[in-house]
């Protein structure tokens, strides 16, 4: 099953690099949102509790993964232009296992949204944060686990849409509430309790919370933390939710499910 999976990875990595307007894009927007949003709110930003950690330290967690967001959920809509191409139902006819499909779209959609979030990684030096090597590992996990969340939640719904138009249309009423009511923007101990329900149910406010805690507390801490427990608890329920979600998605047309 490796072969199929490298290969569909690997087609992933060189479409995106082949497109260089994508690349740059792809990097601008969160950078460019991060700079002007972090700059304009860092004199006004004053959360009890949180002295001394200007907005742009507060939102750089927020802008990891909101990059994440958009570069897994984006790379899995090469799954609708694989359909219209046709290349899909090639994929689909051939003999192959069902998981190797799935790991290998996934893959490769992770690989293209982690490579570009070590570039967003360079400007911790630079923000005063510093890592070591216990709490780099388990700020990795956790951008691992969130982007495979992202990505197999893409590939759910790339896998149901006839056009990208459709995509976008999800992605901005169903995904990017999902970021913006994840702790990114805004702390969630000054919310109403409403939004802060909304937010505590929200498996992206978890994986936020795995990003953003490995900079702030050592590793043996954190790994006796109830609410990082908890947090790594609904993240991988939720990575391993979506993932299996994928699969039987993909299996359906071997029992006759037509394919749009």
């Amino acid at each position: 099953m490796i072969r199929p999976i490298r290969a569909l990875a690997q087609r992933e990595l060189v479409r995106f690099f082949r497109q260089p307007h994508r690349v740059v894009g792809s990097l601008a927007q969160p950078l460019l949102f991060w700079l002007f949003l972090g700059s304009g709110f860092s004199a006004s930003f004053r959360p009890p509790g949180l002295s001394g950690i200007s907005y742009l330290e507060y939102f750089y967690p927020g802008i990891l993964l909101m990059l994440l967001l958009f570069s897994g959920i984006f790379s899995t809509i090469t799954l609708i232009e694989d359909r219209s191409q046709g290349l899909l139902q090639g994929v689909l006819v051939a003999p192959l296992p069902r998981m190797a499909i799935v790991l290998g779209k996934v893959g490769g959609a992770m690989g293209v949204a982690l490579l570009q979030v070590v570039v967003l990684l360079l400007a911790i030096p630079w923000l005063g944060l510093h890592l070591g090597l216990g709490e780099a590992l388990l700020l990795l996990f956790g951008l691992l686990l969130a982007t495979l969340g992202f990505t197999t939640l893409g590939f759910l719904i790339a896998w149901n849409m006839e056009s990208t138009a459709g995509f976008h249309a999800i992605m901005s009423i169903f995904l990017m509430p999902l970021w913006l009511l994840s702790g990114a923007l805004f702390p969630m101990e000054h919310t109403p309790g409403w939004l802060q329900v909304l937010m505590q149910i929200n498996p992206v406010t978890h994986a936020l919370r795995l990003i953003r805690l490995p900079f702030y507390q050592s590793a043996p801490q954190l790994l006796t933390l109830p609410e990082y427990q908890l947090s790594l608890l609904v993240t991988v329920l939720w990575a391993v939710v979506c993932l299996a979600a994928a699969l039987w998605q993909v299996k359906r047309i071997e029992r006759g499910v037509p394919l749009s």
